[in-house]
């Protein structure tokens, strides 16, 4: 089988339409492709474990459900994800696995879909108990032994005596269970069993690391231990001589299938001599007879296999360190080749420089700097342009200023053409001389006429129209003033009493329950008040409207004074 097939498309959209971006890239990354989980979809799965929005327990559970399908690639995918989050992702999501009680129960899984169904069951279910491990070692010492620190003041160099003897035995179930998956060069057909074996190449050197540093650290205090830490001590250390053997096969296999050989570590056996100083110890301790061996050969043989041990060490720090420069490195050239995508996309896209069409340009054409015409500007009619004059006692004409270089020039000729000597005259007799257009560069006073009604100056002007026509008494003022009329208040002054105001008297009038429309010229005071209905005993009846008119009397003349019956009924 290679390819999506059908379910993964189905499966995945059904997460598209739900909107859960975590479940769609878990299905994505567990395909029945027989290949190892993409590097995408493992790189937006890390990026989620560090988000604070995503739900862990939902990604983990999306996991778990992967791994009840009855395809070997399924299973193996989820398991191969699973580990890579465990390694690589934030610590919450490793922590949240310890939490719970049961992770993979696989241990009787079989695809029976064909031979190397059968084939792959078999790792599945030894790699799931691995995971299973993992995580119960992180319950049990609340950290990772692949991601402790190591090193002279590293956490397994510095740990107590009663502690030590507590926490090797838990590395020793976790090699144990990564050492249990067993595999030959051979059986590493596919990609799927590849990315899971690598994973468990690099849980082992880090894993192997701490355990040596365990090691070392109860070889430095065994000679000052009780009998009964020496006795567990000294079984210790038996079985680290046993899985120290079985680490070397576990990397020859990764040296067959291609490995870099700096990638792997160089392990150093600890002399025979040490383990024989130890159990020489431990009789000494239980009152056995043993022979004579003085202090400082025993101190000469734990130098010896410390220092056999610590160079053990130093090729897991070689390999860390390379481990992290190639990751680097990797990181980039990734990154340039982002860079370099981007580039590309940016040079492909259409420039946005202006052309001459374009309406920013400012070097393809001109852009006219000449001011818009205003038509009641004040530029001289010599050139088909009109000047208003609008002053006090119209008196001799200037000569309008002159436009400076920049200034404004208003042509009416290229408005109007031809008529606008007729526009200037037509303008003259329409106003009577009030606004009169001049020529520029004539100096010379128009000439008053006294038959006119309106004369050249404004002031006399607006007078005899108001002598024409009749307005107060006919006497004419030089000096108009506008002032409005102060307020007048209903309080105040020595001979002012209050007046009754005018009862009102209501005539009740049947009317029907709508306010009436009254035509224009009925008094504003004449209003209609429709009451509404009344809820009695009696049922729903429609009472008569009540009406009342007060006539309202307006000054003839909205600028005289108001009478003081006005006020009062105001």
């Amino acid at each position: 089988m290679s390819g999506q097939s059908i379910t993964d498309r189905i499966t995945a959209a059904q997460h598209s339409v739900t909107g859960s971006a975590v479940s769609k890239t878990v299905c994505k990354a567990t395909t029945h492709e027989i290949m190892g989980p993409k590097k995408k979809h493992l790189d937006y799965l890390i990026h989620c474990t560090n988000e604070m929005n995503v739900n862990i327990p939902q990604l983990a559970d999306s996991l778990f459900e992967r791994t009840t399908n009855t395809s070997w690639v399924v299973v193996f995918k989820s398991l191969i994800t699973t580990h890579h989050l465990m390694v690589y992702g934030n610590e919450r999501f490793v922590q949240y696995l310890a939490s719970r009680n049961t992770l993979f129960n696989l241990s009787n899984f079989l695809d029976k879909s064909g031979l190397q169904g059968y084939d792959m069951s078999t790792f599945i279910r030894r790699y799931s108990r691995y995971l299973n491990e993992k995580a119960v070692s992180y319950r049990q010492v609340a950290f990772d032994f692949t991601k402790v620190k190591r090193g002279v003041d590293g956490v397994m160099r510095t740990m107590n005596t009663e502690k030590l003897l507590k926490t090797i035995p838990i590395i020793q179930n976790q090699m144990d269970a990564l050492l249990d998956f067993n595999v030959n060069a051979n059986e590493l057909t596919n990609g799927v069993i590849n990315a899971a074996f690598m994973l468990l190449f690099k849980d082992s050197i880090r894993l192997f690391a701490a355990y040596n540093e365990g090691i070392i650290n109860l070889l430095e205090k065994y000679f000052d231990m009780k009998k009964t830490q020496c006795k567990e001590g000294l079984d210790i250390y038996k079985k680290f001589l046993t899985r120290m053997t079985r680490i070397s096969e576990f990397l020859k296999v990764a040296e067959q299938v291609g490995i870099d050989r700096g990638d792997i570590p160089d392990l150093s056996q600890a002399p025979s001599s040490l383990l024989e100083a130890l159990e020489q110890h431990l009789a000494s301790l239980e009152g056995k007879k043993v022979k004579d061996s003085t202090a400082a050969s025993r101190a000469s043989t734990l130098s010896n296999a410390v220092s056999s041990l610590a160079s053990t060490g130093m090729s897991f720090t070689k390999v860390d360190e390379r481990e992290k420069q190639a990751a680097l490195e990797e990181e980039q050239a990734r990154l340039k080749a982002l860079k370099e995508q981007r580039l590309k996309e940016l040079s492909k896209r259409p420039s946005f420089a202006t052309t001459d069409t374009s309406p920013i340009s400012t070097t393809g054409g001109t852009i006219s700097t000449a001011p818009a015409i205003d038509l009641f500007s004040t530029p001289s009619c010599s050139n088909g342009t009109l000047l208003f004059h609008l002053s006090e006692g119209y008196s001799t004409p200037q000569a309008p200023p002159q436009p400076s270089a920049g200034g404004l020039q208003v042509d009416f000729e290229s408005v109007f053409g031809a008529k606008a000597t007729v526009l200037c005259s037509v303008l003259s007799d329409i106003t009577g001389g009030i606004l009169k257009p001049t020529l520029a560069g004539s100096n010379q006073p128009s000439n008053q006429q006294p038959e006119k009604l309106v004369s050249d100056d404004l002031d006399s002007s607006l007078a005899n129209l108001v002598g024409n026509l009749g307005i107060g008494n006919g006497t004419m003022k030089n000096d108009i003033h506008w002032s409005q009329p102060g307020e007048k208040r209903m309080t105040g002054g020595t001979n002012w009493q209050p007046k009754a105001a005018p009862t009102t008297t209501w005539n009740p009038v049947s009317m029907p329950p709508s306010i009436m429309a009254f035509p224009a010229t009925t008094p504003t005071g004449m209003m209609g008040y429709g009451m509404p209905p009344q809820m009695g005993s009696m049922g729903m009846m429609n009472p008569p409207t009540m009406m009342y008119s007060q006539p309202v009397m307006r000054p003839p003349n909205p600028f005289s004074s108001v009478s003081s019956a006005q006020m009062q009924f105001m």
